[in-house]
């Protein structure tokens, strides 16, 4: 185990959400701006270009549905699921995800800038170019997933695990990291903001990955 700036100490885990759902209603309906979903399945709806801005889905289950562009800014999830969804460009800007688990998703160029993760559970699936800019995350663990280009540049991560991960160009240029365990990472690759690792714990193995981006970061040459 390494951990930056040579820090021996136990990382703290993050607490998973612990999401039980209630008997659901099925819904078949769309999006409106400040809905209110309380205790709803949603189930193989295609929600492309919708605008649901502000709404609140509380209790509810979001299962294979298309999100291609939909509009949710400023949303709240709640004790809910999101399995099997898809989509590209989905705005999450603001939103709120507290004891929320997100399985099997696959999704691309989502923008959850400035959005507030507590107590979430990325399960599988594949997600590209993720915008997490200062975002809050805390007590989140991707997990089994394959991330391409996460950018968490100004980000704040608290309790956030790695686990069975393949992270590709991921940016943690200005992030705050506190107690962040990337160990469990199958393949890890920083593409910047190595300077903002201080607060994250990586095996031997991945520092040496790291060896070169780090040199180059300190602007030592290496021959």
């Amino acid at each position: 185990m390494a951990t930056i700036g040579n820090r021996k100490k136990k990382v703290a885990g993050a607490r998973r959400p612990e999401v039980r759902l209630p008997p659901l209603e099925a819904y078949g309906g769309g999006l409106e701006p400040d809905g209110d979903y309380d205790g709803l399945e949603l189930a193989g709806l295609d929600l492309t270009g919708q605008s649901g801005e502000g709404a609140r889905f509380l209790d509810c289950v979001l299962r294979e549905c298309g999100l291609d562009g939909a509009r949710l800014t400023a949303a709240r999830f709640l004790d809910s699921v999101l399995t099997g969804v898809r989509g590209v460009g989905t705005e999450l800007a603001g939103a709120q995800l507290r004891d929320v688990e997100l399985v099997e998703a696959r999704l691309g160029g989502t923008q959850l800038h400035g959005a507030v993760l507590e107590r979430v559970v990325v399960r599988g699936g594949k997600i590209d170019y993720l915008n997490l800019r200062a975002s809050k995350l805390t007590d989140v663990v991707f997990e089994g997933c394959v991330l391409n280009e996460p950018d968490f540049g100004g980000a704040t991560l608290l309790r956030v695990e790695f686990v069975d991960c393949t992270i590709t160009g991921m940016d943690f240029t200005g992030a705050r990291l506190t107690d962040v365990d990337l160990r469990g990472a199958q393949r890890l690759e920083i593409a910047g903001g190595v300077e903002s690792l201080s607060g994250a714990v990586i095996s031997p193995a991945q520092l040496l990955d790291l060896a070169p981006v780090l040199a180059a970061r300190l602007g030592v040459r290496v021959e």
